[in-house]
Order: structure tokens, then sequence, then C-alpha cells
């Protein structure tokens, strides 16, 4: 009997130990195994460095939903979980650490950084499944993977000889993304584009004028570039020499006509080449044989070419040498307030320094074009499916992937002789096969690949979810999954994204710790279409703790009243009963349509109404009259009707309030059951 007032402190980790001993979570200990159909989720990998955040609480929720589901429907379901090093990331986080210890990494071998790293990371691990469990995470524990476990490292390695043998790695002089604080290279998706307003200088340039907001990359600068049809300066010719008064005294320079890297719309049709530190300016060298010098160092000061400027970082430099050239007559206006974009490390907001060097490189449009081919045939579908486009227009503009970073903590490239690791993205790439390549069951690539459903955020399109489906195309020949989920952020409850500098971060252990899995899990999915944005907003979480009761106290009352019922014998119904017999099975049809089109927003929202505005306030409180009346055969088809449908209503919540659903079920007097996560979902 159910009894007292629900709470979750109570219940939800006698109900997840319950699970765990039942086996339920591996698929191959599901009742009738053999003859289930295979549904696969492979998890994101979770970053093994901090505690979840709101963000891991929504991945939980969605694929535990789609996973319980499919558990009930009959389906042989597998959600393998995992945690990923996250490489640059994990470093990022522990080096932040070591400066509030008053220590720095670059007063230790990467050896000892990298054993400190991983006993962080092995401490995170276990902190972080107990978490995964917090939220009721129906995963198969058994299979679980990391992304340094030996095996999974054996299989990048294989992928990576086998590009190298296929001509598709090599390593070459480029100029990369450096980040001055990090000391490592990054690639153009770990960086992030910023509107900045900063003064915006005119130089006088021998006959021309140039225009910069760095002029301390200028020093080396000994060549300038007009287009061949500006009429402005017709009178000169390539490659004609002229001398000049510069910066650090006369130089000679050299004027090169070149239509592709300079726009003749643009500020004053000319500028000065810097190949060491941009990328336009590289390309044009590489094309011209334009030589290339170095003028800011690795940790962004200044080199001795900058003359009695040399050492200074490039900001403290800026205002002198501008000092110089107005000495000098070489500043034609200064204009106060220009806006423009430049390149930051998405991780510290560091200005990024483009500095030319050798890293391993992997050519992405080979594995791109079957991708594409993939996504274009339908093979595999976005949901929403707007995100198909950003895929596309992503693929069809791939560049070259810069592959080495300048860290300790990864997995080492393996010949390098600086001792360079992997950008984590490359191993994580090959997560969908890798895991069940590197299972402790051999069979399973067989018959969990391909996966079903990868649900992650969206703005990780490019990052993860199209290198998935190149890598996974190249080592198996199969697409690694045919629905691609993407869910939106999670916000604060005023819209905003949550970041610790604006103190707005909720933990969602905190959360639940208050108010209860179940209704954290609610608030998480009601209404959250994928793709799009969720406010976390704590009244709507206290509301779903009390829709918790009300199907406890619900619950309470129907089982007061349905002693003797027999679920399995169906009495004759009253007209009026039956009428709300044919409302529920139309409700289950709506709602398991809504399911398999991945429409759980509207399913959880639909079982949530029907429960509290339909059962609750109306079919109780009509039926009781005939549950205290005296004609018997109404009293019988009441009893019936009531335990059928709040029966009923348990297996439909059950994916989205799993904890309360399993506890409740275990108290129905229902012949013959097994526990909830095992049973049929109704038809």
């Amino acid at each position: 009997m159910i009894e007292g007032q629900y709470n979750h402190k109570n219940v939800e980790d006698k109900i997840y130990k319950l699970w765990e001993e039942s086996g339920f979570f591996d698929p191959d200990k599901l009742p009738n195994s053999k003859k289930r159909k295979p549904f696969t989720i492979i998890m994101p990998p979770t970053n093994a460095n901090g505690n979840l955040h709101a963000g891991h609480a929504l991945v939980m929720t969605i694929e535990d939903i789609m996973t319980r589901y499919k558990r009930m429907k009959g389906f042989k379901a597998l959600w393998l979980p995992g945690l990923d090093h996250a490489g640059f990331e994990t470093q990022v986080v522990y080096e932040k650490k070591l400066e509030k210890e008053g220590r720095s990494r670059f007063k230790m071998t990467k050896e000892e950084l990298y054993k400190e790293i991983w006993d962080f990371t092995a401490e995170n691990k276990t902190n972080i499944k107990n978490q995964v469990k917090k939220m009721g995470s129906s995963c198969d524990w058994s299979r679980e993977k990391f992304t340094l476990d030996q095996d999974i490292v054996k299989i990048v390695y294989e992928t990576f000889d086998q590009f190298k043998k296929d001509g598709l790695i090599y390593k070459g002089r480029r100029i990369s993304n450096w980040c001055p604080k990090h000391q490592t290279s990054l690639s153009d998706l770990e960086t992030k584009d910023e509107e900045r307003i900063e003064k915006f200088y005119y130089l006088k340039y021998g006959p021309f004028t140039i225009a910069t907001s760095r002029p301390e990359t200028k020093f080396g600068d000994k060549y300038v570039v007009v287009h061949p049809d500006d009429k402005r300066y017709a009178e000169y010719k390539d490659g004609q020499k002229i001398q000049l008064e510069w910066i650090n005294g006369p130089i000679t320079a050299t004027i090169i006509k070149d239509a592709k890297s300079i726009d003749l719309e643009f500020g004053t049709g000319a500028m000065t080449v810097t190949p060491w530190h941009d990328a336009v300016d590289f390309d044009l060298s590489q094309r011209r044989g334009i030589e290339q010098e170095q003028i800011i160092d690795l940790q962004g000061r200044l080199l001795p070419i900058a003359g009695e400027f040399a050492g200074m970082k490039i900001l403290e430099a800026r205002p002198k040498i501008i000092e110089k050239l107005q000495a000098k007559g070489l500043v034609v206006k200064i204009e106060e307030n220009y806006k423009h974009v430049v390149k930051t490390c998405y991780k510290c907001n560091t200005l990024i320094e483009p500095q030319i060097m050798e890293q391993w490189f992997l050519k992405m449009e080979p594995l791109a074009k079957p991708a594409i081919k993939a996504i274009q045939t339908g093979k595999i579908k976005f949901i929403p499916e707007h995100y198909k486009k950003i895929a596309l227009h992503w693929l069809n503009n791939i560049l070259d992937w810069p592959l080495s970073r300048q860290i300790a903590w990864g997995i080492p490239i393996p010949g390098d002789e600086n001792g360079d690791t992997f950008d984590t993205w490359f191993s994580s790439g090959q997560w969908p096969f890798a895991t069940l390549m590197a299972s402790h069951n051999k069979n399973d690539i067989k018959n969990f690949y391909p996966t079903d459903v990868m649900e992650t955020g969206g703005d990780l399109i490019f990052f993860w979810v199209s290198r998935m489906i190149m890598f996974s195309l190249y080592r198996t020949g199969k697409i690694p999954f045919k629905n691609v989920y993407m869910h939106g952020l999670v916000l604060d409850a005023k819209g905003q994204k949550m970041s610790k500098s604006k103190g707005n971060v909720i933990n969602p252990l905190d959360l639940i710790e208050k108010y209860g899995t179940d209704a954290l899990r609610m608030n998480l999915v009601v209404g959250n279409t994928p793709g799009t944005s969720l406010p976390l907003d704590e009244n709507k979480i206290k509301g779903y703790r009390n829709f918790a009761n009300k199907i406890w106290n619900a619950g309470r009352f129907v089982l007061m009243n349905t002693d003797g019922v027999n679920l399995s014998k169906k009495p004759k119904l009253s007209k009026e009963d039956a009428k709300h017999l044919s409302e529920l099975n139309k409700l289950i049809s709506k709602i398991t349509k809504q399911m398999d089109s991945y429409k759980f927003y509207l399913a959880g929202e639909e079982i949530y109404h029907y429960f509290w505005h339909v059962f609750c306030d109306k079919i109780i409180e009509e039926k009781k009259k005939d549950i205290m009346g005296e004609n018997l055969a109404k009293k019988n088809s009441a009893k019936w009707l009531l335990l059928e449908i709040y029966a009923t209503c348990m297996q439909l919540l059950h994916p989205f309030m799993p904890f309360i659903t399993e506890e409740i079920w275990q108290e129905l007097p229902i012949k013959k059951k097994n526990l909830l996560i095992v049973e049929n979902w109704p038809k």
C-alpha cells in the first residue's frame, strides 16, 4: 500500500539499486533478449574534468527517455555510457587548479603534468558516474568506456595509420591559430569571433597609405600589395622596387599586384604583407614565394626584429610604436572607434596570434564527400531538419584539419618528435564504432552498429557530429547513426546563458536534492523542442514536484478503493466508463506516435495534462459516487476503470518520471508483473 507523503529521498537511491541488481540495463539480460531487435544510443562522452551541469542533465534525460521507451516497446535497448579525457579542455581546467595552488604547468615536465591530470580525471570519473546515476540513467555500466582506455587508443592509432597509408595525413609548415596563454595551436572550431572596438591606423608606406589595427606586426613588412585593376596604382608595375622610410629606418619594398588577396573596394586598396602572422598573407606568400619572417614569439612578445621594442608584449608596444611613427611623420590619421572582429581562444578569450609552425594535418575533402552523399540521400536524418543544411554547408567548404596539440594531456601522436597530442575530437570522432569494437562482447559491433540515435547539442554539429559521420564511413563503410537529435542550450530562468562569471550556474544535483529527479526531468523535457534553448526555472521544477505528489496521492486513493480488482478480468463497463477507456486508448495511440517521432516535449505534456486534468480532476471525482454507491455493476466498472487508467498512466509516465512510477508499480495489484522498466508499453 502507498502510504504517507511522497519523499523522493527515500525512493530514488533504492529504486536505482533495484534496477542495477535486475541486470536490465544490459540488453543481453532483458527478457526474451534474443527475440528483440536492437536499439542503440552511444552516450556523448562527458568530460571527466568536473561535475555534471544543466546541459548534461538534459542529455541524460532525453537519452534515458528514448532508451526506456524503446526497452518497453520490446527492443534490445543498449545505451552505452562513456567519459572523455577532453584533451585541451581538461588541461585548461587543471591549469586553473594549479594557478589557485600557486603552481604552473610550465615548471613541470610533461610526464609529471600527465600523471597529475590522470589522477584528477580518475577522481572525477567516479564522481560523474554517481551523478549520471542520480539522473536515473538506465545505461549499461558493464560496457562503459573512456577515451583513454587502451583498447580505444589502439583503435584511434589504427585509424591514424590507415589515414597515413591512404595519403590523407601529412605534416607541414602552415599558419596555425596559436593561443599564447595556453601555448598550443587550435583548430578554427576552437576559436571564437569577438567584436572589438579599437583604433585603426592609417600609415604612410612610401607613396602608399596602408591601414591596420596591428602596427606591431609591421616591422618585417617588405611587400605592398595592390589590385591589378586599381587605377589609383596603374603607374606601378608588379615586382617594382621602391625605397621608403619605415619604423626602424629605410627599407626596400617590392610592389605586388594580386587580385586574389586584396579587396579593390576596401580602405585604401593597398596593404603590406605579414605572412607569419596573417592567414591571407601566408596564402599569398605561398603562391608568390614571398619571404616569411616571424615578428612575435609564442609568448606574444616582439622579437629582435622590432629593435628597441624587442621583448615587449604587443599591447604594451602598440602605442609606443605609433608614437615613433608619428615622430617620423608616417601616421596619416587614426580612426578612434574601429569596429572589427578578432579571433580569440574559446576557453580563455586570449587574442589568437597566428604563427607558422609544423603540424600534423588530415585531408578532409576526401572524407567529406561520402558524408555529404549519406546526408543528401537521407541515410542520416537531422532533428530539427535545418541542421542538415548547416552540416552540408560546412562539409562542402571543409578545410584540412590540424590534428596536433602542444599539450601534455591526451593521446600522443605516434612518431611525433615534439610529443604533441591529438586534438581530442580526433578520438571522440571515432566514438560510435570504437566503443562497440572495443566492447567485451565481440559481437556488439555486429549487433548494435550502426546506432539509432546520436543525441547532442546543436553547437557540436561541426566539432563532433560531422566528424563522426566522416570517420565512421571511412573505417566501417557504414553511417554511425540513423538519426541526429539536436538539443539547445539550457539557460537560466531569465533566458541567459549560464556562466560562472555571471553567477547564474544552476547545479542539477542541488535541484534533485530539493525537488527530486523526476521533477527536474519533466521540467527539462516538457515544452523543450529540439534545437531551441530552454530556460531552467526553479518554480516550474517545484510545479512538477507538486505533480509527483499528485501522482502519489492519486495512487493512494485508487489503491484504497480498488481492493480485490483483477485487471486481467475486465467487467462489463458502464457506457460512461467505456467512453473513458476509449479516450485512454486514443491517448496511448497519440503519445506513441509522438514518442516514435521524437516529440518527447509533446508526449510529456500530453500525459501530464491527461493525468492531472482529466484523470484526477474529472474521472476520479466522477467515479467517487459510483464507488460509494449501491449499484454493484457500476461500482465494479468504476473500480476497474480507475485501476486500469492509473496503471496505464504509470507506464506512459515511466520514461519521463522513472523513480516514482517504478516505486508505485511495485504496489499495484497486478499479477505476473515484472519491474516497470521492462513492462510492455501500453497498446
